[in-house]
């Protein structure tokens, strides 16, 4: 793996944590483990006199406060977010961006209104065609001046489990997450989840931006208008078991039996299986799947091992049930986004040393 890692990437990596892997070990993530992405700067919100503008092509605009939202029919959903950048850091040559590892997800509780009923109350007319979502954050990408600013279709954005959500796990949006208010698309990567929202505008005509039309998108090269992201693609994730190297991250592992145990998820249906492999994907045993605990949320999955002494590279491979299976390695694109390649896991067995 490339290690030429520039200044200016680093100064992106300690603004923009994943989480922890052994943070597989909750079914909902905390939110200081739950990773967290920002494009800009975290904008300071004062919830007193935000308001939240839906306009555009619709019947009647609205100016609704944090309270006329929370006033409103509420719902709580547990989804996963997964960064489209996730796995950024793997290929060959690297893309020169936030350099993700496997760590860029997690599972909140997130908690607000439905956005269609919302969108249903303004009118939208016949014209709509899609529906734009503005943050708070604004910056330069791409020589380009900007507020966070993604589109979804007008039919997707009445999806039924589409939130405007204001609180995570049962408390306000922490400041990284959000607040005051956020949206909430599940089943896609975390591009769509516009944070810190303040605007929303149907148009009838396609949005271009840079974060639409540009950025997270597959392509080839600068030539290739690439294929725009959506759903999130399978991915199966391991708590690393045993206990750690600190210098290398290596696990160092007790023989005998160990059951190994992580989470899976996909945008494009239910997880269908998990493999598992102990000798770098020479051979694979299916894992025992606990059935989705919410329709957008992650699956557990476990597998037990009889740990030989030496070393062994540890694989977790998800298949969803759209037939999506996780690749053995990277696929490259310019961006470095959906990388969806299978974990690695580096460990060594060994009998513990006398005290």
């Amino acid at each position: 793996m490339a290690s030429d890692f520039t200044l200016e990437e680093l100064q992106s990596a300690t603004r923009n944590h994943g989480m922890p892997l052994e943070g597989l070990a909750y079914a909902t993530t905390p939110p200081g483990m739950h990773y967290v992405l920002t494009h800009f700067d975290i904008p300071r919100v004062d919830p007193g006199t935000w308001r939240l503008e839906v306009d555009g092509r619709v019947a009647r605009s609205l100016c609704l406060s944090l309270e006329d939202l929370r006033a409103r029919p509420r719902v709580t959903q547990p989804v996963t977010l997964e960064c489209a950048g996730n796995g950024r850091a793997r290929l060959e040559p690297r893309p020169h961006s936030q350099p993700w590892l496997d760590e860029a997800v997690g599972t909140g509780e997130w908690t607000g209104t439905p956005l269609g009923p919302l969108l249903q109350q303004a009118g939208l007319l016949d014209d709509a065609k899609e529906v734009l979502f503005s943050g708070l954050d604004r910056g330069e990408q791409g020589e380009i001046v900007q507020w966070y600013q993604r589109a979804l279709s007008a039919a997707d954005s009445l999806r039924p489990e589409v939130l405007l959500a204001d609180e995570m796990n049962g408390a306000p949006l922490p400041p990284q997450h959000g607040f005051p208010l956020r949206l909430i698309v599940p089943g896609w990567y975390g591009m769509a989840q516009v944070k810190w929202l303040h605007r929303i505008t149907v148009l009838d005509e396609p949005f271009w931006g840079y974060q639409q039309n540009v950025f997270y998108r597959i392509a080839r090269d600068d030539d290739d208008p690439g294929v725009q992201l959506t759903s999130i693609y399978p991915r199966a994730l391991m708590v690393p078991p045993g206990m750690p190297v600190f210098e290398t991250r290596e696990r160092l592992l007790s023989p005998g039996p160990l059951t190994l145990h992580g989470r899976a998820w996909s945008g494009w249906g239910a997880i269908a299986r998990v493999d598992v492999s102990t000798d770098a994907g020479e051979h694979w045993h299916q894992s025992e799947l606990e059935p989705p605990s919410a329709p957008h949320a992650w699956q557990a999955w476990s597998w037990t091992w009889e740990a030989e002494e030496g070393r062994h590279e540890l694989l977790c491979r998800a298949t969803d049930a759209a037939g999506n299976v996780q690749p053995l390695w990277p696929r490259w694109n310019l961006k470095g986004v959906a990388n969806n390649a299978v974990q690695r896991l580096a460990v060594r067995v060994r009998r513990e040393p006398e005290a």
